[in-house]
């Protein structure tokens, strides 16, 4: 981001500085041609004044020897025309002055001059442009104009001189393009510092991270103010999410003893019915309590596993060392086997503290619904890692599927058999938080069964530092 901001700032700091350079230098070279014509001017009106006297006189000795050690000196040659456009006189022979007013691109400087008007003075000389620079004086005035003196000045020297100045002034310009470079680095993390403590605060919140806090005292005002509303939502989020956990677990407290109660007094009421169809009422009655004590019991479970947040790096094959052995204690009592087929050296990114419990979630229900006598869990390294919970039960239709991991579903065939439906749904929502992915299919096949599977991808996690 600061990257992409200095991107934006730096070409406009270009921009500014060149919006000022650039009519300086307009100017610059506004100014040395004009000082170039008024010096050429002047010499030509010397040399109006010398001439008029020479035709007069009809003496152009002078007047030639003049015009040639001028031309030695400065380069310029200089012209005298008669007022039919031919060259009276030069100071490089006729000949070379007949080319160079040939050559001309603005005859009409001595058309103005020859009719006894001063020419306007040119247009900006620019370092690039090779025209020469023609001034024209007429002889003499109004109607008594006898000719022309007409300069032809290279540009070359002026065009350097105003590169020259240009150069001074690119240099100069360097001193605040300098400042406003170095201005924009800290002026872009001053900005930016806010915005990636919301950034890193919203992927901490992302994970689960509810305790989180931006620094709200640092960056522009309304920065500071979207940074302090940040920090309420979170608040509000937090104690939401609190005292939804809290009253869920202090209700469902509250009312164990009273369901409790409720069992005995129902079962104490055994003895005294004397009627068959009382003692079937009275079998359903002890049948509900004790699927409502198996509810509560599920809610405070599941109150547990969904206050898991953010995500840690788990070695796989170690968390499964811990618990392998309890998963086949749990199934040689149901006389289901359960292994596990794990590689060493896998390491994933998992909800913090949750993976054991969510492996535990999908292993006691393989158990508690397959049906099978099969249980495995199977690890596969990739991108992403595939943890795998399979039975060689009955499975689940293909309809079912799609509805499994709803909150409170259960299948019709698992309707009177222990759970709240809850556990795939939060498991499923656990792994999402870790970004994962949770996929229900076919498991182990056996004896014409389908099976049913539960399989996790989770990110790899790095390696642990030695």
């Amino acid at each position: 981001m600061l990257r992409r901001l200095l991107a934006v700032l730096l070409p406009a700091a270009f921009v500014l500085v060149a919006a000022a350079v650039v009519p300086l230098g307009t100017v610059i070279a506004q100014q040395r041609t004009q000082e170039v014509y008024v010096d050429r001017l002047g010499d030509a009106g010397r040399f109006a004044a010398l001439a008029r006297t020479a035709l007069e006189t009809d003496r152009r000795d002078a007047l030639v020897q003049e015009m040639s050690r001028y031309e030695d000196l400065y380069g310029i040659p200089v012209a005298v025309v008669a007022p039919d456009g031919g060259t009276v006189t030069g100071s490089g022979g006729t000949g070379r002055l007949n080319e160079v007013l040939a050559d001309l691109d603005s005859p009409n400087t001595v058309t103005v001059a020859l009719a006894g008007e001063r020419p306007a003075p040119p247009t900006t000389v620019w370092p690039w442009a090779p025209e020469p620079l023609v001034v024209a004086e007429p002889v003499g005035r109004d109607s008594e104009v006898v000719g022309a003196v007409v300069l032809v000045a290279p540009t070359d020297r002026l065009g350097a001189d105003i590169l020259g100045s240009w150069g001074w002034l690119a240099l100069f310009s360097l001193v605040p393009l300098g400042l406003l470079v170095a201005v924009s680095l800290p002026l872009s993390r001053w900005v930016l510092r806010p915005i990636g403590g919301l950034d890193a605060a919203t992927t901490a919140v992302a994970s689960g991270d509810l305790d989180v806090q931006v620094d709200a005292e640092r960056g522009p005002p309304e920065l500071r103010r979207l940074t302090e509303s940040f920090n309420t939502m979170v608040d509000v989020v937090r104690r939401s999410l609190e005292r939804q956990r809290s009253f869920v677990s202090e209700a469902s407290h509250q009312l164990r003893n009273p369901l409790a109660s409720l069992r005995l007094a129902v079962e104490n009421l055994a003895p005294h019915l004397t009627t068959e169809e009382a003692r079937e009422a009275h079998a359903v009655a002890v049948d509900e309590t004790t699927a409502m004590h198996r509810m509560l019991n599920s809610l405070l479970a599941a109150t547990r596993l969904e206050s898991v947040t953010g995500t840690e790096a788990v070695e796989v094959a170690e968390l499964l060392d811990t618990r392998t052995e309890r998963w086949r204690a749990l199934g040689t009592a149901r006389g289901i086997s359960v292994s596990a087929d794990v590689p060493e050296g896998v390491r994933v990114q998992a909800p913090a503290g949750g993976l054991g419990s969510i492996l535990d979630e999908l292993v006691s229900n393989a158990l508690r619904l397959s049906g099978g006598t099969r249980v495995e869990v199977r690890v596969r390294a990739g991108d992403p890692v595939r943890i795998s919970v399979l039975d060689d039960g009955e499975g689940l239709a293909e309809e079912e599927l799609g509805t499994a991991l709803n909150r409170f579903w259960r299948s019709a065939r698992h309707q009177n058999t222990e759970g709240t439906g809850m556990g795939l749904a939060i498991v499923a929502d656990l792994v999402r938080g870790a970004g994962g992915e949770l996929a229900l299919g076919e498991g182990l096949p056996g004896d014409g069964r389908p099976g049913f599977g539960a399989v996790i991808s989770l990110p790899p996690a790095p390696p642990e530092a030695d």
